[in-house]
């Protein structure tokens, strides 16, 4: 997949006029001397090399407006550049990620398997994943009525897999291109957002104080939208708001199953750790959901 993106990449650069003024860069694999893409060792070890992205950065957390325009032009110039490869080109190596009603199966699964603790934080996250029936299909809905098509997304793209440029503190790449596959581009825009906007990040003990800051969203979407606009289709526009508040219900609910499950998938540190994460993404979901109009006037106002 990744020389495969690479060399699709390389060629758009070439062929689309972007602007001078800025340098954009895509990880290439590197071939052994027997020109092979991998190399395997006696012991059956598989290893590889990718070019590096020199004089550049990422940061965890967003450092202000400037960063936020810069990770959301990252994420932008990502989706452009591969906005014309059809997904068939790609293997699919993550079958099932994102699709929302797949983790929501599994919940109902686990949840009628384990036994469930009893306490006041549990309580909340039983009763909001029950008071939420229908949104985990909005994507997938609208992917089956037509309204979304399939393209190629990164699959995970914090604010730490977007490189910033240390002199001209400019987005510069996208890195960790293990997670590209067929998708659909409003999970990269809604986990973008997800992750972006929550400054007190996924792993704040103090999870009612949780929120997301409709300034940052802002400021990403103006950086995608700068870079990104002319391959967006009306229902395009239409689903970006439901993409964040879903992205951040579905981690949040992944984040509960695991718990109730024993902690199997996620690492942790303490038995609580999933719930108090899965509490975090909750409570972000529900400021979402409580800024639906400005974020929704927001994204209007964009197009």
């Amino acid at each position: 997949n990744i020389c495969v993106l690479s060399d699709h990449v390389s060629q758009r650069l070439q062929q689309l006029n972007f602007p001078r003024n800025r340098r954009w860069l895509i990880p290439q694999v590197l071939f052994t001397k027997n020109k092979q893409h991998h190399h395997l060792t006696q012991d059956g070890s598989f290893w590889r090399a990718i070019s590096f992205i020199d004089n550049s950065q990422s940061f965890d957390t967003i450092q202000d407006l400037n960063h936020a325009q810069e990770i959301g032009y990252g994420l932008g110039m990502f989706h452009r550049l591969l906005s014309n490869l059809p997904p068939k080109q790609l293997a699919d190596t993550l079958e099932g990620f994102h699709i929302t009603p797949r983790y929501l199966k599994h919940y109902q699964q686990v949840y009628a398997k384990f036994p469930v603790p009893t306490s006041a934080e549990v309580n909340y996250c039983l009763q909001f994943i029950s008071d939420r029936p229908n949104l985990p299909y909005i994507l997938e809905n609208a992917k089956t009525s037509g309204k979304l098509k399939l393209r190629i997304i990164h699959g995970d793209p914090k604010i730490n897999n977007i490189m910033i440029d240390c002199s001209s503190q400019q987005a510069v790449a996208m890195i960790d291109l293990d997670t590209v596959k067929p998708g659909l581009i409003h999970y990269d825009i809604g986990d973008c957002l997800r992750s972006g906007c929550n400054s007190l990040g996924e792993e704040t003990s103090d999870w009612e104080a949780v929120k997301f800051e409709p300034e940052l969203a802002r400021a990403i979407l103006q950086g995608y939208l700068s870079i990104a606009r002319d391959f967006l289709t009306p229902n395009d526009y239409q689903y970006i708001y439901d993409s964040i508040r879903l992205l951040a219900f579905e981690l949040g609910l992944r984040f509960f199953t695991d718990y109730l499950q024993g902690n199997v998938y996620f690492n942790v540190e303490h038995d609580e750790h999933n719930l108090a994460r899965a509490l975090v993404q909750f409570k972000l979901t529900e400021s979402i959901e409580s800024q639906s109009e400005e974020i929704e006037k927001t994204i209007a106002e964009m197009i």
